[in-house]
């Protein structure tokens, strides 16, 4: 009786143990994913990047109007093709990673580039990314969309 118990307690644990070593490495895999999400982004592969959300994701964007607007996969690269032909040297800077859970990173980061009249513009964003089974189900990007009136 008393081996049985040992046992059981031994086991319990373990078993608690095993269960706490688990979030970490979930949390570590949601932020090697979102290093590689900013390593497609500053080498403008687009498709590579598309192919880290689900099918369709959804997106809570300044750019794309107010609300929650879905995005394909073709949609979310053609944006970004688009954003890239403005500034052909956009480029993001990310300042900090906070993890949030075991679905959600937050990223703080500064996107940078230079438009073909050498106009440059630094944006500070601060993004949530929802990860589930590992791809991107939400993108939850928030930026100041206000533009200067010039005088």
């Amino acid at each position: 009786m008393r081996k049985t118990v040992i046992l059981l307690v031994s086991f319990l644990i373990i078993s608690c143990q095993n269960q706490n070593q688990l979030k970490p490495m979930d949390t570590t895999k949601n932020e090697e994913l979102v290093k590689a999400y900013f390593e497609h982004f500053n080498k403008h592969d687009w498709k590579k990047m598309s192919e880290m959300y689900t099918e369709t994701a959804d997106f809570k964007d300044p750019s794309l109007g107010p609300g929650i607007v879905k995005q394909t996969r073709k949609q979310i690269a053609d944006k970004y093709a688009a954003l890239n032909a403005a500034f052909p040297d956009l480029h993001d800077k990310v300042i900090q990673v906070y993890p949030s859970g075991e679905k959600h990173i937050i990223v703080e980061f500064v996107s940078s580039g230079t438009a073909p009249d050498n106009s440059k513009f630094e944006l500070p964003i601060c993004t949530i990314f929802t990860i589930e089974n590992g791809l991107i189900t939400k993108d939850f990007t928030y930026f100041d969309n206000f533009e200067e009136e010039e005088n």
